[in-house]
C-alpha cells in the first residue's frame, strides 16, 4: 500500500514552483495588454471595419433625424427625451448585475429598485424644475396652491419616501440572500449618483437655453465621430489598455476637430433665438427675447501677423464663441475619460455592451458615458461663467410667491410702497 501511495506521489509532485505557476496563471487579466496586441486588433486592420462602419453610420443617421425633430420641437419635448434615455439607461444598469435565479426568490425587490429611482427623481428634477412649475400655473387655482406646498416640503417629501425604501429593504432581506440583496442595494445608489444625477444636469442646460445643451452635446457626437474615423484611417499607436481600439492618432484628430468645430458652430447655433433663449416656464409657444451681449456680434480686429494672409483684416464674433472654446477643449480631452470609465467597467463585468438596443453602438449607456461628464461641466461652466451673478427680479418675485403667506406679501407691498413714495419726496 506505502509502495502505491509513494509511485502516485512521484507521478503527480505539487512542489511549490508548481503551485506557483499555477497560481499565475489563474491571475491573468481578462483583456489583453494593449503592449502584446498585434496589428490586427486595431481599428486600421480590423477585416470586419468596412461592415461595422456602416451599421454605425446607418443607426447614427437615424438617431440624427430623431434628435433633429425633437430639439425643432422644444424645451419640453427635449426634457421628456432625456427622461426617456434615463429610465432606458437605468433599466439596461439593472439588469446588468440581475440574477435570475435570486431575483425569482424576490418577486418585489426589482419594484424596490424603480421606487428609489423615481424619489431621486422627483427630488432632483424637482428641484431643477421648480421655477418652471410656478409659471406654468395660475395663482388663483387649487393646482398652483398644491405645487406650492410640494415645492416648500419637497426636501421633507423626498426624505421620507427615501427612508419607506430604505425600511421596506430591511423588511424584505431574507436568509441567506443578504449578501446579494446589500449589493444590489449599493448598486442602485451607485446608479442613481454616478448615472442619473450626473445626466439630470442636461434638463437644467436646456432651460437655461437649448444652445447650452445642444452645442455640449454636439461637440460629444463630433469628437466620437472624430475619432473613430481619425483610428479607423491612421490608427496605429494604441492610447490606453483599457480600450485597446483607442488611438493617438485618433484622439489627437478628435481634439483639434473637436475645438475648431466648437468655435464654428456656437456662431452658428447662436443666431437662433429658439435655441438661445431661456424658457421659463412648461408651454411649447415660440420664444423672443433680448440675446443679451453674449449673442450679439462684435468685431475682432485679426493680428498683422495673420491679417496678412488673408483679404480682411477683421472678423465679426459671437462673444459666446470663446465660451465655446473651452467646451470644446473640456470636450476633446476630459470628457472621453467617461467612455474609459465605461470601458473599464465593462472589462471588469467582461460584457461587450451595457445593452443592444442602438444597432452597432449598444445600448444607451453605451452612448451616454461621456454625455455625462459633460452635461455636469457644461451646468458648471455656464453657472460659473456666463450668467450674471444676482438674483433677477423674476426669481425674487418667485421666492415671494412661493415662501411668503399673503398676508406677509401684502405687507411687504406696503414697505415696498413706502420705501418708494419716501424716495420721491422733495428734501
Amino acid at each position: 500500500m506505502n509502495v502505491k501511495v509513494m509511485e502516485k506521489g512521484l507521478r503527480s509532485p505539487r512542489s511549490p514552483s508548481t503551485s506557483r505557476a499555477r497560481n499565475r496563471k489563474k491571475s491573468t487579466e481578462a483583456f489583453p495588454d494593449v503592449t502584446k496586441l498585434s496589428d490586427n486588433a486595431l481599428l486600421l486592420n480590423d477585416q470586419n471595419k468596412y461592415r461595422s462602419m456602416w451599421v454605425r453610420t446607418y443607426s447614427s443617421v437615424w438617431m440624427l433625424l430623431c434628435f433633429i425633430l425633437v430639439v425643432y420641437l422644444g424645451h419640453i419635448y427635449l426634457w421628456g427625451m432625456i427622461v426617456i434615455i434615463q429610465i432606458l439607461m437605468t433599466s439596461e444598469l439593472f439588469n446588468l448585475l440581475r440574477r435570475a435565479h435570486e431575483a425569482k426568490r424576490l418577486p418585489g425587490f426589482r419594484l424596490l429598485n424603480w421606487h428609489f429611482f423615481f424619489t431621486a427623481m422627483t427630488y432632483v428634477y424637482g428641484r431643477i424644475l421648480g421655477q418652471q412649475i410656478m409659471h406654468a400655473l395660475t395663482p388663483e387655482k387649487f393646482f398652483y396652491k398644491l405645487a406650492t406646498s410640494f415645492m416648500k416640503y419637497q426636501m421633507v417629501i423626498c426624505y421620507f419616501l427615501y427612508i419607506a425604501g430604505f425600511m421596506w429593504f430591511i423588511l424584505t432581506l431574507k436568509k441567506k440572500m443578504y449578501k446579494y440583496q446589500f449589493s444590489q442595494y449599493a448598486w442602485t445608489h451607485m446608479i442613481l449618483i454616478v448615472v442619473f444625477t450626473q445626466s439630470s444636469f442636461t434638463a437644467a442646460n436646456i432651460f437655461e437655453g437649448i444652445f447650452w445643451f445642444l452645442l455640449p452635446a454636439s461637440l460629444i457626437a463630433i469628437n466620437d465621430v472624430a475619432a473613430y474615423f481619425f483610428g479607423f484611417f491612421f490608427g496605429k499607436t494604441p492610447l490606453i489598455k483599457i480600450s485597446p481600439r483607442k488611438t493617438w492618432e485618433g484622439f489627437i484628430g478628435a481634439s483639434v476637430t473637436t475645438v475648431i468645430a466648437a468655435f464654428f458652430l456656437a456662431n452658428v447655433l447662436g443666431h437662433y433665438q429658439w435655441l438661445t433663449c431661456p424658457r421659463k416656464d412648461l408651454s411649447t409657444g415660440w420664444l423672443e427675447c433680448d440675446p443679451g451681449p453674449l449673442f450679439k456680434p462684435e468685431i475682432f480686429v485679426l493680428p498683422a501677423e495673420i491679417s496678412q494672409w488673408l483679404p480682411w483684416n477683421e472678423i465679426s464674433v459671437l462673444p459666446v464663441q470663446w465660451h465655446a472654446l473651452c467646451l470644446g477643449l473640456f470636450a476633446s480631452v476630459i470628457a472621453p475619460f467617461g467612455g474609459f470609465f465605461a470601458s473599464g467597467f465593462k472589462r471588469a463585468f467582461k460584457i461587450k455592451d451595457f445593452g443592444g438596443s442602438i444597432p452597432g453602438h449598444g445600448g444607451f449607456t453605451d452612448r451616454m458615458d461621456c454625455q455625462m461628464v459633460m452635461a455636469v461641466f457644461a451646468y458648471i461652466y455656464h453657472q460659473s461663467f456666463v450668467i450674471p451673478h444676482y438674483y433677477p427680479v423674476e426669481v425674487l418675485l418667485e421666492q415671494i410667491l412661493r415662501s411668503l403667506s399673503l398676508e406677509e406679501q401684502e405687507l411687504l407691498f406696503a414697505r415696498l410702497k413706502e420705501a418708494i413714495d419716501a424716495r420721491h419726496l422733495p428734501l
